[in-house]
Order: structure tokens, then sequence, then C-alpha cells
């Protein structure tokens, strides 16, 4: 009986998994990423590429990603085979690619090319959060800095 609420529980959990939070297009996105200061996951895609595929039915649809890029990311897809827009310094020869930008639409690292399985999905999304909430904190003690205080530290 146990299992079979548990099972219950988890078949219900990703019934009811809302979907993600897509931006209507890439400078709307941008633009939100800018106004509420985060992360943006831009992923080069196409409705008829076979790992584009495994990636929207496996990584972005486990309910724990899409908790955590709902919360901690503003998302943006591009569909090639549609004609959607996406900077030309994002394009590249295969999809899927998975960029991780920062809030002004600047890569934070190399993009990911293909299908990523679920868990390395989800360590990437952590990993791209911590380094992007480090770079936030470097920034704003940068921008706390007196030009009076670093006329003293250097004396």
């Amino acid at each position: 009986m146990r299992k079979i609420v548990l099972m219950v529980v988890m078949f219900s959990s990703l019934l009811l998994a809302s979907p993600i939070h897509w931006a209507k297009d890439y400078k709307s996105g941008i633009a939100e990423a800018t106004a509420k200061t985060k992360p943006v996951l831009f992923i080069s895609s196409r409705h008829t590429c076979k790992y584009c595929v495994i990636l929207e039915r496996t990584a972005l649809s486990d309910p724990k990603i899409i908790n955590e890029l709902n919360r901690n990311f503003v998302t943006i897809i591009s569909y090639s085979d549609e004609g959607d827009y996406m900077p030309r310094a994002l394009w590249r020869p295969g999809t899927p690619a998975i960029w991780f930008l920062d809030e002004k639409g600047e890569p934070l690292f190399q993009p990911i090319m293909g299908a990523l399985d679920t868990d390395n999905f989800y360590k990437a999304l952590m990993l791209v959060k911590k380094e992007y909430i480090k770079r936030l904190k470097v920034e704003a003690r940068n921008t706390t800095i007196s030009p009076r205080s670093e006329t003293n530290s250097s004396k």
C-alpha cells in the first residue's frame, strides 16, 4: 500500500509540475534578466533535432530543474527552424547549444553542446548560480569602494 501511495504522489507531482516559464523572445528575456538581476539560460534548438527532443523530454521536463529555472533564472529558447532571433555571437553549427548568460546577455561560460542528462543539467545550474552570485558580490564590493578609500589604501 505504501508503494502505491508513493507512486501516486510521484506521478501526480510530475503532472502538476508547472512548465518552464520561457521568455517571449530573446530581447524581452534579456530585459527581464536585467530587471530581476538573474542569470539567463539560453538554448538554441530545433524541433527536428534528435538531441533537442531528448533534452526537452528529460532534463527540461524534470520538476526539480523546472523549479530551479523558474525561481533563479530567466529562460529563453530560440528555435532556428522557426526563424527565432538569436544574437550572431551565440550561433553554433549544431543544436542544442546551451548557453548561460549574465543579465546583459554576455556569456558566462562556453556553450554546452548536445543533450545533458538530468543530473548533469542540474549540476550545471547549481554551478552557474553559485558563480553568478559570487560575481554579483564582487561587483557590489567593487562599486562600494570609494575613491577616497582607494587613495588612503595606496599610502
